[in-house]
C-alpha cells in the first residue's frame, strides 16, 4: 500500500483518481479547494484549501509521499479558455499552483511526482487541418500555443523537468487530450464539449435544434476518463521522463460529435451554427510514443464513454426539470 498525495482531488480527473488509487488499495489524501461535486470522495483525508496559498502547499506535503500526482489547475472549456477574458487568472493561479507543490515536495525529498500538462501546448500551425493535424510529442518546439493555458502549461512542464534534474525527483509528465466523463462539469461555463453536447441533446425535444460553435467542422479526440487514469498510472510507474500523450486516435468533427450523441439518445436534432470561440481546426492525440514507450494506447470507442456521460447527464437535466 503506497502512501499517495492528489492535487487537484476535488476536480473532475482527480476525483476519479482518488476513487482508481483506493480500488487499488492506497492510502490517499486529497487537496482541493472543495470536495467533489458529485458522489463525494473515498479519500482516506481530504484538505479543502488553496494551493496558491505556499504554507498550506506545504501543510499538504507535510511527508515523503510515495507519489504525488498534480492535477490542480485554473482550466475550463473553449467558452472559458478560448475568449481571452481569463487569461490572467489562468496564467497567474496555475503557474503558483505549480510552483508553491515543486518547493513543497523539494522540501520533503518526495521522489516521484505527476503533472498533468494538456494538448493545448502544441503549435497552432500545427493544427490548421481538420484531418491531419500533427501533435506528435517532439513537435512541440518551436512553441506556438493557442492560447495563454497553452502557455502557462507549457512553461509549467519545463518546471517540472528542471526540478527533476536539479532535485532528484522522478518527474512524469502527460499531455491530456480532451478527457471527457461523468461527474465532470456539465453546466457551469466551464464544461467542455462532449459534457455541453450531452446537455444539449439531453435537454431538446425529438426533431430540436442544437447549437453549434463556428462551422461544425472542426475536429478532436475525446478521451473517457478510465482510460485517462490508466495511461497516468501506466506513466507514473514508468522508467519514462519525457511529455507523453494521453488521448484517443479516434477523431471526430463537433457535428459528428453532435450525431453520435443524439444516437446515443435515440433523438432526431437539427444543429445550428453560431459564432463562437472553436479554439485551433484540428486536434488529434498522435499514440506512437504511449506505444512504444508502455507498449499501451487507449483503444476504447468513443461511443462506448459517450454512452456512459451522456445517462449521466440526462439524469441531471431531468432530475432539474423536476426540481422546477
Amino acid at each position: 500500500m503506497a502512501k499517495i498525495l492528489v492535487l487537484g482531488a476535488g476536480g473532475f480527473i482527480g476525483g476519479h483518481l482518488v476513487k482508481r488509487l483506493k480500488r487499488d488499495g492506497h492510502w490517499v489524501r486529497g487537496v482541493d479547494l472543495k470536495l467533489p461535486q458529485y458522489g463525494g470522495t473515498p479519500a482516506d483525508d481530504f484538505i479543502v484549501g488553496d494551493l496558491r496559498d505556499p504554507d498550506l502547499c506545504r501543510a499538504a506535503v507535510d511527508t515523503r509521499f510515495d507519489e504525488v500526482y498534480q492535477l490542480a489547475a485554473d482550466m475550463g472549456g473553449a467558452g472559458y479558455i478560448f475568449t481571452g477574458a481569463n487569461d490572467a487568472e489562468i496564467m497567474h493561479n496555475s503557474a503558483t499552483i505549480n510552483l508553491n507543490v515543486l518547493d513543497a515536495c523539494r522540501r520533503r525529498m518526495v521522489s516521484r511526482v505527476f503533472y498533468a500538462s494538456s494538448a493545448c501546448i502544441y503549435p497552432q500551425e500545427n493544427q490548421t487541418s481538420v484531418e491531419t493535424p500533427v501533435c506528435r510529442e517532439d513537435t512541440a518546439y518551436p512553441a506556438n500555443p493557442d492560447s495563454d493555458y497553452g502557455w502557462e502549461k507549457l512553461f509549467s512542464e519545463r518546471l517540472y523537468l528542471a526540478y527533476g534534474r536539479n532535485h532528484g525527483m522522478a518527474v512524469r509528465i502527460a499531455r491530456y487530450h480532451n478527457v471527457f466523463g461523468p461527474e465532470g462539469a456539465w453546466d457551469n461555463g466551464r464544461e467542455k464539449a462532449p459534457a455541453a453536447v450531452c446537455r444539449k441533446v439531453a435537454r431538446a425535444e425529438d426533431g430540436g435544434e442544437v447549437e453549434v460553435w463556428g462551422d461544425g467542422r472542426q475536429s478532436r479526440s475525446f478521451l473517457y476518463i478510465d482510460e485517462c487514469l490508466e495511461g497516468t498510472l501506466r506513466l507514473m510507474r514508468s522508467d519514462f521522463g519525457q511529455p507523453v500523450n494521453i488521448g484517443s486516435e479516434e477523431m471526430v468533427s463537433i457535428d459528428q460529435l453532435v450525431a453520435e450523441v443524439a444516437a446515443v439518445a435515440g433523438k432526431r436534432v437539427r444543429i445550428r451554427h453560431v459564432p463562437g470561440p472553436q479554439g485551433v481546426r484540428g486536434r488529434r492525440s498522435d499514440n506512437g510514443l504511449i506505444r512504444s514507450v508502455l507498449g499501451w494506447a487507449p483503444e476504447q470507442p468513443l461511443r462506448t464513454g459517450l454512452e456512459h456521460t451522456y445517462r449521466w447527464i440526462a439524469g441531471l437535466v431531468d432530475q432539474n426539470a423536476r426540481d422546477r
